[in-house]
């Protein structure tokens, strides 16, 4: 029987099918071969009790795709949340997810929670700037009920990970959508303006018909030292217009001339974008010297 890995806990595996969840202990086979389950594989079982819903997990098929943290697999959406205030943006953090979720191949949307919070209206700036890139962008408040229809929309018939610093309102958003998940959520440390961590373990989620999210762990610093310098070119959208002309082979966009991307900032490139770009560019190759 075909289903999908809802949760993993303590050596067994909840998985969805067509005939209920089903509790499942993995073949000894995927331990001798380093084989790990993972939250969001489709995978075969065989059912050993139809009536306590046991079974044993026989088959992983291929994942599409394999994010690491949080670890889930064949999700081909990432809903990156971040918060206009409380914590504050971390426009820097929020580029460092977009470039990990480009890099995955993933559809992307950008979700800017408690919009009620920023009286100033300072995060329609940054919306406006990832909209402009050609993000889709949702701004949302849960204490007023503003955008949930929206994002709701947005992950019909997807695998959708919900992913950004502690804090920021994942957990109370989907609850906001889907009031019957009541997944924990965490109160804001004022002493530190950091979330405390609610959430333990990713798990997968149904909240429609092939519709499915996965609430994961809060984190404030991401690594990109596994990209090589000069692939991070292709993980900034606005610049895939202009990369087939440089005129040198090969240019890193940073200091030779004759550079067309150079030539776009301030015009289709954001200045800002451009230098997180350099930065993000020099942290790599300095990793890179590092391992050498």
């Amino acid at each position: 029987m075909k289903g999908v890995i809802l949760k993993g806990i303590g050596g067994f595996y909840y998985v969805d099918t067509e005939e209920g969840i089903f509790e499942c202990r993995a073949r000894g086979i995927f331990r001798k071969e380093g084989i790990v389950p993972t939250v969001g594989d489709n995978v075969e079982i065989t059912v050993l009790d139809a009536l306590d819903k046991k079974g044993s997990l026989d088959t992983i098929y291929d994942r599409k795709t394999e994010l690491i943290r949080p670890k889930v697999a064949n999700v081909n959406q990432a809903v990156i949340v971040f918060a206009a205030k409380n914590p504050n943006i971390n426009i820097d953090l929020l580029d460092r997810f977009l470039i990990l979720a480009e890099e995955q191949g993933l559809d992307i949307v950008i979700c800017i929670n408690k919009i009620d919070q920023d009286l100033e209206k300072n995060y329609e700036r940054i919306a406006n700037l990832y909209k402009t890139i050609g993000y889709p962008v949702v701004c949302t408040s849960v204490e007023k009920k503003i955008g949930l229809e929206e994002l709701c929309r947005m992950l019909e018939h997807k695998i959708s990970v919900f992913a950004g610093p502690s804090g920021v309102g994942k957990s109370s958003l989907i609850n906001g959508m889907f009031p019957a998940l009541q997944l924990t959520t965490g109160e804001i440390s004022r002493k530190i303006q950091r979330g405390r961590h609610t959430t333990r373990h990713a798990e997968l989620i149904q909240v429609e018909h092939q519709s499915y999210i996965v609430d994961s762990p809060g984190f404030t610093s991401l690594q990109l030292s596994h990209i090589a310098p000069k692939d991070l070119q292709y993980y900034f959208p606005e610049f895939a217009p202009f990369l087939n002309q440089c005129y040198y082979t090969g240019c890193c966009h940073i200091h030779e001339p004759d550079c067309a991307i150079k030539k776009e900032i301030g015009v289709s490139i954001g200045q800002e974008r451009y230098q997180r770009y350099t930065v993000l560019y020099q942290e790599l190759v300095q990793e890179f010297e590092r391992r050498k």
